[in-house]
């Protein structure tokens, strides 16, 4: 492919249903050249977790000043337009702002080509077909791995590579399918909910880094759920 769209996300974690987007990186690549970037933080409206903070090296400050998500999944669309995405495990970073687009009634169906799964179909010698491993393989450096412009920039010259040395003979692991995720609209947890919620965690005296303001219903559930089976009900 001469055009297409790369883009790679940081999250909060790996459950589209539970976590949040943190920061998206893309690029617009036309006859094979960098035409456009896109890059920004997204407010997760959430602490951040050690982890989080230390694989990536994005701070809680830099992510609160980041733009709400509803905002985020906009901007993602016009960038992205009806070009062929291509992504490292391209559903995963889908998964999470197809989740958004349903959540604000956005239509988001794309096709991609996935660099992970035609390196695995592919007779490449490195032992392990992770970003991580196949840039180290092929030697595409990156200023800071786990970032997302830098991975988006690293997915494309990997694409680049694979598609040179494979594309003819192994043609079929290269060809765009449409991706297929289909989240159910999240709603807002109810003020009764989070209302019942708060007055369990009070009462078992737990602390908990609960986001009510990102809580949804399903969340609300299921946390109240956790509690009960666990602490028991209020008295």
């Amino acid at each position: 492919m001469q055009d297409y769209i790369v883009i790679d996300l940081e999250m909060t974690g790996l459950n589209p249903k539970r976590d949040a987007v943190l920061e998206v990186g893309a690029v617009r690549v036309r006859d094979k050249r960098v035409s456009a970037v896109l890059e920004f933080f997204v407010n997760p409206m959430r602490p951040l977790s050690e982890e989080v903070v230390k694989l990536t090296g994005i701070t809680q400050e830099m992510a609160d000043g980041g733009i709400m998500p509803a905002q985020a999944i906009r901007r993602v669309a016009d960038f992205v337009g009806e070009d062929i995405w291509v992504g490292h495990n391209v559903i995963f970073d889908y998964s999470f702002l197809k989740q958004l687009a349903v959540n604000e009634r956005i239509s988001f169906e794309k096709k991609a080509v996935d660099t992970l799964k035609a390196a695995r179909g592919l007779p490449i010698c490195a032992d392990k077909k992770s970003l991580d491993e196949l840039c180290g393989y092929y030697g595409i450096r990156r200023r800071k791995a786990h970032r997302a412009l830098e991975d988006a920039l690293a997915t494309m010259r990997l694409y680049e590579i694979l598609e040179r040395q494979y594309g003819e003979a192994y043609g079929s692991a290269f060809l765009p399918r449409p991706l297929l995720y289909k989240p159910k609209r999240e709603t807002p947890a109810t003020p009764a909910q989070k209302k019942r919620l708060k007055e369990l965690l009070n009462y078992h005296k737990i602390d908990d880094d609960i986001s009510f303001e990102t809580l949804t219903r399903s969340e609300a559930s299921r946390k109240t759920d956790q509690i009960i089976s666990r602490f028991g009900k209020l008295l």
